[in-house]
């Protein structure tokens, strides 16, 4: 164990499965091994952001004006690229579903592990909930089959896509692919047209606040506006850090985990550039700055809907499924993580027969329709979101420090370009989202750190001393612990 931790016990055995004690514990808590290549991880991760090129990002433009939010972008970009190259290596060390619970749990101890599972879960139950509503307002919009935005619409999605998971991994990440290449595809047909129409003089139309400190006609809300627009230049690149989570599943993880990451990242960075440019500059910030569908009224203006305004909102529903459907995926391994060694209550791990965590797919399924269904507030959901996300970055780029500092012997068959210096970057970074998000949404702010104080009251009084030794992130934790108790002794001989 890490240092500083409880020492996790052993699971009960098991009636059904191979073997008894751990071994047939784990038995019935394995996913499909080798069922993603480099392509469906790649996929995977652009498929987690695709959604927020269609919309969500330009609510930045009413907090920073263009040029506060291009630079808000910039430096989010920045971060997640620091990110991306920090977990590459993180994943390559430790390929397993636990992603950034595994990490730190190695790096910083159970509470670090479970501090970080936790921000991660909140993200990837809140973010599905909110789409959700952003895909029934879309039906309605769209006149599908004459269905308004409630809950049927809510319940069908959740339904309908958590099936597909349940029927196994390699056919959920293929309709996965296939869903997100459409909406890709429709993202560079909309910067074709909307770059015709596109006029530099409309990208800092937003009138300036003269009292702002450093305002300008870039910068109408002043220096502060950079900062307040940090959780929607988030939103070009939110989710991507979920490719890990598909570890365990993956083919030879240790060399197509860091392509993955890498190739993903290069596609939403060249995305997010053409949707925010063309679309900025071709209606004005104004125009589009708190529109539902900026991309659809970026292309209309007042002159109503076009061939390719109806071919774009189409798309943009297949965005939004994408992102939808492979967040679910990234919730449903993040949960079995945690539930498989002992952080969370063991039933939630147990697979069916198609390897799929079948009770992590189904609760948190049941909990976000009932949020989406209850609440109806898409904004503030994702704002809760953002929160955990932003906890979960900043923990596991100090991680990545931790182990490069601590463990500097340690086989990393991926580096870091950059090392600790390159996850420092990202440390800085998150922890600056992490306040921006109290700029923007107090209330969701405080509603994300209600949650997570329950959650560690749950695993100070109960699951701490409850964890499965045998759980693959465990005993990674386990195995550095010896590793070092051996070199202490060494030393003192």
């Amino acid at each position: 164990m890490a240092q500083g931790t409880d020492t996790p016990t052993s699971p009960p055995g098991d009636k059904a499965g191979a073997g008894s004690g751990t071994d047939a514990y784990l038995h019935r808590r394995t996913l499909r091994r080798g069922s993603a290549g480099w392509l469906l991880l790649t996929g995977l991760g652009v498929a987690y952001v695709v959604s927020g090129d269609y919309s969500g990002w330009n609510i930045g433009l009413s907090k920073g004006g263009f040029g506060g939010l291009a630079a808000a972008t910039a430096l989010m970009g920045l971060m997640y690229a620091c990110l991306v190259f920090s977990l590459a290596e993180l994943s390559a060390i430790l390929p397993t579903a636990g992603g950034g619970y595994g990490f730190a749990r190695r790096a910083l101890g159970t509470w670090g592990g479970f501090l970080t599972g936790t921000a991660i879960l909140i993200e990837y139950i809140l973010a599905p909930a909110a789409i959700s509503l952003f895909i029934g307002d879309y039906v309605e919009s769209l006149g599908l089959f004459g269905l308004t935005s409630g809950w049927p619409v809510y319940l069908a999605c959740f339904a309908v896509f958590i099936g597909i998971h349940l029927w196994g991994v390699g056919e959920a990440l293929r309709f996965s692919l296939i869903v997100t290449a459409v909406a890709v595809v429709a993202l560079l047909v909309f910067a074709v047209g909307a770059f015709t129409d596109f006029d530099p003089d409309r990208l800092n139309d937003i009138p300036v606040d003269t009292g702002a400190l450093g305002s300008s006609s870039w910068l109408p809300f002043g220096l502060l506006g950079i900062w307040a627009a940090f959780p929607f230049g988030m939103w070009f690149f939110l989710g991507v850090e979920g490719v890990p989570l598909a570890a365990e599943e993956a083919k030879d993880p240790v060399r197509s985990m860091p392509r993955a990451l890498a190739i993903s990242l290069t596609v939403l960075v060249g995305l997010a550039v053409l949707t925010f440019l063309s679309a900025t500059g071709a209606q004005g910030a104004r125009a589009i700055q708190e529109a539902g569908n900026p991309l659809v009224v970026a292309l209309e203006g007042d002159g109503g809907p076009t061939g390719l305004s109806r071919f774009v909102n189409y798309a943009g529903l297949a965005g939004l499924v994408a992102s939808f459907f492979s967040l679910i995926f990234a919730g449903s391994r993040q949960l079995f993580a945690l539930s498989r060694a002992g952080y969370l209550p063991r039933f939630l791990s147990l697979t069916n027969r198609r390897k799929s965590p079948y009770l992590g797919l189904l609760i948190p399924g049941a909990i976000g329709f009932t949020l989406a269904a209850w609440i109806g507030n898409g904004g503030r959901m994702l704002n809760v979101a953002v929160f955990g996300a932003t906890i979960s970055y900043a923990l596991m780029a100090l991680s990545h420090i931790v182990l490069r500092r601590r463990e500097p012997g340690l086989e990393r068959p991926y580096r870091t370009p950059g090392g600790a210096l390159t996850s420092s970057v990202a440390l800085v970074l998150a922890c600056s989202a992490l306040v921006a998000t109290f700029l923007v949404d107090r209330d969701a702010a405080f509603i994300a750190l209600g949650v997570y104080v329950v959650a560690l009251a749950y695993f100070a009084l109960y699951s701490r001393h409850r964890l499965v030794a045998g759980a693959p992130e465990e005993e990674f934790a386990a195995l550095a612990a010896a590793e070092d108790e051996l070199s202490r002794d060494r030393t003192q001989t």
